[in-house]
């Protein structure tokens, strides 16, 4: 192992953004037996900083691995297309459409059945958005365009946290 190895290298798994979950949680803990720091307090303090520094490593690739967008972003950085999502909001006509009748809905939402529908509807652009990931990266390695749908999904990830915010507000 190698502290400069991808999360991918550093996790033996393909650089893809399908993953298998139980094998990311498997190897996740298999690695962290392994870079325990109490596994190496015979051998001193510069030791368990070592692993210590292994252990966060291992952390923050098993974090980066095992959510979908942040996966997906981390393949597209490490092929040349970077999200730079802080300065690059474009986004193709239809979505932004999309966005704005969602917004219409939930503003205009007076009851849960009615929020109820629209976090359906979030919900299955979540599950397009995600296999149009898994195609784009995995099929085409088209990753300007993967970039792209993972700034979209990062704006349907919002609107799902408003959504849920709705629906707080009605229950109380």
């Amino acid at each position: 192992m190698n502290l400069n190895d991808t999360d991918f290298q550093l996790f033996a798994v393909p650089a893809t953004f399908a993953q298998d979950r139980a094998a990311l949680d498997a190897r996740w803990k298999e690695l962290q037996r392994e870079a325990h720091p109490d596994r190496f307090a015979a051998q001193g303090a510069a030791a368990q900083r070592v692993a210590m520094q292994w252990s966060v490593r291992i952390n923050e690739a098993y974090q980066r691995l095992k959510d979908p967008i942040r996966r997906a972003s981390y393949i597209c950085e490490l092929n040349g297309a970077p999200l730079n999502a802080e300065n690059n909001t474009a986004m193709p006509p239809d979505f932004l459409m999309q966005q704005m009748e969602w917004r219409e809905a939930l503003d205009e939402a007076g009851d849960i059945a009615a929020v109820e529908q629209l976090q359906a509807e979030v919900e299955a652009g979540r599950a397009r958005a995600l296999s149009s990931l898994d195609w784009l990266i995995d099929e085409k390695g088209d990753y300007p365009a993967a970039a792209q749908q993972v700034r979209a999904l990062m704006f349907i990830e919002r609107f799902g946290q408003d959504v849920e915010a709705k629906f707080d507000q009605l229950g109380q």
